[in-house]
């Protein structure tokens, strides 16, 4: 079966999902793909340009699955001439309609912040299926759907709501966890060294760093003793709290920044005590279930999709409600360690590419049989 996955922001996690399923899937995978900057022309414009480049290519797919930042329903415009009767798969890492906004985006303030979200509504409902990453993401977007669609004056399609949720399933993330296995050490060492906490996201107001270093900043306060690893990407204009942090925390931080090579970042997985997590938003985490992955313990807000990745038997020893919660959970763990759960790990293996790539062949190719049959019978 012959897949085109177009993909028009082509960076970060949704690159390396989109590579990773082309080299593990069983189908011939091809990507159609923009450059991963600028994200709002991207979703305005990059339809036009990949519309383009699929008709000039002469690509002749059996499906295309598309990712949410495309605007689906203008290339199938500009290429029914070839794609009319292509069953279409619409992957969404995120949405525009639920995903928070950052506080120095003067849209929202203009009132230009709907358009986005009507793009994501109008490509499910071109879209033959729609796949979420986790459950909470799926029920997050249909349930804000119809107060979107209320706000505008007339004709809202809200009998549009229902239409879409039955296109709609959950369809993990796929990620390389074995990939982190050749760095595991070879044996545990038993070692004396103060727990180490970890931050292993991206340095952006989504992720809520305030919250993380406030927690560290009052056990600092209160004399315990424990090691920082602040990892992930930073961009020009990082959250100013983690300069706060590298000096209120002085000697206890033990790596500051972005490490380039997966080595080191797995490595510095596999060393890792505790991954306290204050995301303000979240649709799947997948630096959440790496670091679990590498025996990380976790603790998780339980909002969000983060109680997914748990066993439902004993999600309680790893969820938290509020911010006090947080620092007290935190305040027992770093006084009195304790070994992360084998379920854990073993539970979230399951998003490894060795399990999803599978399902997600089977899944197109049960797409595909959908629509011709649907064609067949009318």
């Amino acid at each position: 079966m012959k897949i085109c996955l177009i993909e028009p922001f082509h960076a970060g996690s949704h690159a390396t999902w989109a590579e990773e399923y082309v080299r593990y899937s069983g189908h011939d995978v091809t990507l159609l793909t923009l450059d991963g900057r600028h994200w709002k022309w991207r979703m305005h414009g990059g339809a036009v340009s990949l519309a383009k480049r699929f008709m000039t290519e002469g690509l002749e797919p059996d499906l295309l699955l598309a990712s949410d930042m495309l605007d689906l329903a203008t290339f199938l415009a500009l290429t029914r001439a070839t794609t009319a009767n292509l069953p279409t798969a619409l992957y969404c890492h995120e949405n525009q309609l639920t995903y928070p906004w950052s506080p120095d985006d003067k849209d929202p303030q203009h009132k230009r912040d709907a358009h986005y979200a009507f793009i994501n509504y109008t490509s499910a409902l071109a879209a033959d299926a729609i796949l979420f990453n986790s459950r909470y993401h799926l029920e997050a977007l249909i349930g804000q759907l119809p107060e979107f669609l209320q706000s505008f004056p007339d004709h809202n399609g809200l009998e549009n709501v229902e239409l879409i949720r039955r296109k709609c399933q959950v369809l993990p993330l796929g990620l390389d966890l074995q990939a982190l296995d050749r760095y595991r050490p070879v044996q545990a060492v038993e070692t004396t060294s103060p727990p180490l906490i970890l931050w292993n996201h991206r340095w952006e107001y989504d992720k809520n760093p305030e919250e993380f270093f406030r927690a560290l900043f009052h056990l600092h306060g209160e004399g315990l003793t424990f090691r920082v690893a602040v990892l992930g990407e930073a961009y020009r204009k990082s959250p100013n709290i983690f300069d706060e942090a590298r000096q209120q925390l002085g000697e206890r931080v033990i790596q500051f920044g972005y490490v380039e090579s997966f080595a080191d970042y797995a490595r510095w997985l596999w060393q890792a005590d505790i991954l306290p997590v204050t995301s303000h938003h979240d649709f799947f985490g997948a630096s959440v279930v790496q670091a679990i992955y590498c025996n990380c313990l976790p603790l998780l807000p339980r909002r969000l999709a983060y109680p997914e990745h748990l066993p439902a038997t004993i999600q309680e020893h790893y969820l938290y409600d509020g911010h006090d919660h947080l620092v007290n959970r935190l305040r027992e763990i770093i006084t009195y360690p304790s070994k992360i759960s084998t379920e854990l790990r073993s539970h979230v293996a399951r998003y490894d590419w060795q399990e999803q790539a599978p399902q997600y062949d089977a899944l197109f190719e049960d797409i595909k049989k959908a629509l011709f049959a649907f064609c067949v019978d009318k």
